[in-house]
């Protein structure tokens, strides 16, 4: 049992619901009952009793539950009592997270793992966001500034650092995606689209599609938020983008947000990285610096 297993099981022994905890911590149905149908068979025991209309815990379930709940509040104590014997570790760090995170949100971290971990190196690698979890999944960055996904690999941990909004955001030149916007009434299903090429982003306007109930022309799909946010200063058509990039970015004046009567959900924007891997100690303590320090938006 990992400490990610473990924490699914304790939120299924609060929930009681299937449904609702593989939508809470971010896994499929299948995925969550494929980890309990694993903790049952390493011990043995049945944990959960299960019918069309309720989930309960067994007697079996109802121990199991006492002891994770002992061994992840040691596990989490020992790991905060390790924290302060490393001030003096030296090593190389690799972090992954977006060109806009690296200006937005990587400075306030870098700041105080430094004054912690001075010998520390940190190897910084830029791209997408939507391919961060990816990269630390696959071992090609150790840690990554990443929006939560609808489903997080179970090998992959993630702690939220912050929300970040999004827009749907629209071209300032004169174009065919203005004229559109500056009609009296927009009609949306004509409306050219510029789509993120994956990730979550792509999610919420695809979403957004569907709770408009309209289905507008797409003319291009592009990776990362900063080339969507210039392909719309263009004027080649209307897209969405977090408040975050669009605050930081150099064709910033070439764009305007459009207002909209459905609201789009904000990222969940936090750090994620190999659960096995949380204890080594540099990776340990920029962990815990990105998910219990409050961030700074003045």
């Amino acid at each position: 049992m990992d400490q990610r297993s473990a924490e699914l099981f304790l939120h299924l022994c609060n929930s009681l619901h299937f449904a609702r905890t593989s939508e809470q911590m971010h896994v499929s149905p299948s995925t969550l009952s494929r980890v309990i149908a694993r903790l049952e068979q390493e011990l043995g025991a049945r944990l959960f009793t299960r019918d069309k209309r309720s989930v309960s815990l067994t007697p079996s379930g109802v121990r199991v539950r006492r002891f994770v709940e002992q061994w992840l509040g040691q596990w989490r104590e020992l790991q905060a009592d390790l924290c302060g014997e490393i001030a003096d570790l030296a090593g190389e760090l690799s972090v992954y997270c977006s060109v806009t995170a690296s200006y937005s949100h990587l400075p306030q971290l870098l700041d105080r793992f430094r004054i912690l971990c001075p010998r520390a190196e940190i190897k910084l690698v830029t791209g997408d966001v939507a391919l961060a979890v990816a990269m630390v999944r696959d071992a090609r960055a150790d840690i990554a500034l990443a929006a939560r996904p609808e489903s997080l690999p179970l090998s992959v941990n993630f702690a939220s650092m912050t929300t970040v909004p999004l827009s749907i955001i629209a071209p300032r030149v004169n174009c065919v995606a203005r004229e559109m916007l500056d009609a009296p009434i927009i009609d949306w299903q004509r409306v050219p689209f510029i789509l993120p090429e994956h990730g979550p982003a792509r999610r919420r306007l695809e979403n957004w599609f569907a709770l408009m109930d309209i289905n507008p022309p797409i003319v291009a799909t592009v990776a990362g938020h900063e080339a969507l946010v210039s392909m719309v200063a263009l004027g080649s058509g209307v897209g969405i983008a977090p408040d975050v990039v669009l605050a930081n970015s150099p064709v910033s004046e070439r764009i305007q947000k459009v207002p909209v009567d459905v609201a789009i959900e904000p990222f969940d924007m936090g750090v994620c990285a190999l659960s096995k891997r949380l204890h080594e100690p540099l990776l340990q303590r920029f962990w815990q610096l990105a998910a219990h320090h409050p961030f700074n938006h003045d």
